[in-house]
Order: structure tokens, then C-alpha cells, then sequence
């Protein structure tokens, strides 16, 4: 198991979550919580969480606050009060992905849906990792990261 476990997934998940620990050289272990959901529930999530009231593909709840690149060992001595007990990894958040959008946006972009699905979840990965899109400069590193990433795991781009 990598520094990054996800519950309740493997496959292309793990392959994902374990070359993004490698791209990112992550150390500790670290957990993330990976959720499919209808539209109407990512609706809903949308407009309770975000203020959007529309289907999207994608939403990542972050539980910690990271700075983009900049990453301390996940250890219980490092994030003491965000340790699962449990498992002894910190918890990173969680990501919602909408299955029925991953399959939609996979025909339209002319890949396979387990391909959409893991790039949707690395998308999110890197939401729970400090990452976001909203200026240009931040965009430009995420998208790279992300094409480097999923490179590092074998999937090709589309």
C-alpha cells in the first residue's frame, strides 16, 4: 500500500493515488475517502456546499489545509488532530465523483469510463492536496500535474 490509501477503491485508484505519492515523493500515509453518487445527490452536494445549483462531475471536501507542493511527512505527529485512529493515516477528505457524468463526458471525449473516472478522481486528489484552478498560473500547474501523473500511473491521454 502507498502513502495515499483510498477507501472503498482499487484498480486504477490505487495505481493513481500510488504514482501521485511517487510524482508528489509523499511520505507518512495519508487516506482519502472516494464516494459515486446520481446526479441528483451531486446537485445537491453542489448547491449545499459550493452555492451552485447545477450537475457537475467532480467535488472534492478537503479536510486539511495544504499548501500546493508543499508537503509535510502524514504522520500522527505532524497532523495529531487529523489521524485516523483506526487506520493511523491522515485523512485527507473526500472526493464525490457522479457516475453517470464520468460515462457521459468518457463518450464525449472518446476514452474508456475507468479512464475518466481515474482522471476525475486525480482531479480531485489534487483539490485535497492544495491544488485549484481558479487563476490561470494555478490552472496550468494542475493540468500538468495532472498529464504527468497520469502518465506516471500508465493511462493514456486522450
Amino acid at each position: 500500500m502507498g502513502v495515499i490509501s483510498v477507501s472503498g477503491a482499487e484498480g486504477i485508484f490505487e495505481r493513481i493515488a500510488d504514482a501521485a505519492s511517487d510524482y508528489f515523493s509523499l511520505e507518512g500515509g495519508a487516506e482519502a475517502e472516494l464516494v459515486f453518487c446520481d446526479e441528483a445527490r451531486i446537485r445537491e452536494l453542489n448547491a449545499s456546499t459550493r452555492g451552485v445549483d447545477k450537475v457537475t462531475d467532480v467535488l472534492s471536501y478537503p479536510l486539511l489545509t495544504l499548501e500546493c507542493g508543499r508537503y509535510a511527512s502524514f504522520t500522527q505527529s505532524n497532523f495529531p488532530l487529523d489521524t485516523n485512529p483506526e487506520s493511523g493515516r491522515v485523512s485527507l477528505g473526500s472526493i464525490v465523483i457522479c457516475d453517470s457524468v464520468a460515462k457521459k463526458q468518457a463518450e464525449e471525449y472518446g476514452h474508456g469510463e475507468e479512464r475518466e473516472r481515474g482522471y476525475l478522481f486525480l482531479h480531485g486528489l489534487l483539490h485535497l492536496l492544495g491544488y485549484d484552478h481558479i487563476k490561470d498560473e494555478d490552472k496550468a500547474a494542475m493540468r500538468k500535474a495532472e498529464e504527468d501523473v497520469l502518465f506516471k500511473a500508465g493511462i493514456e491521454k486522450c
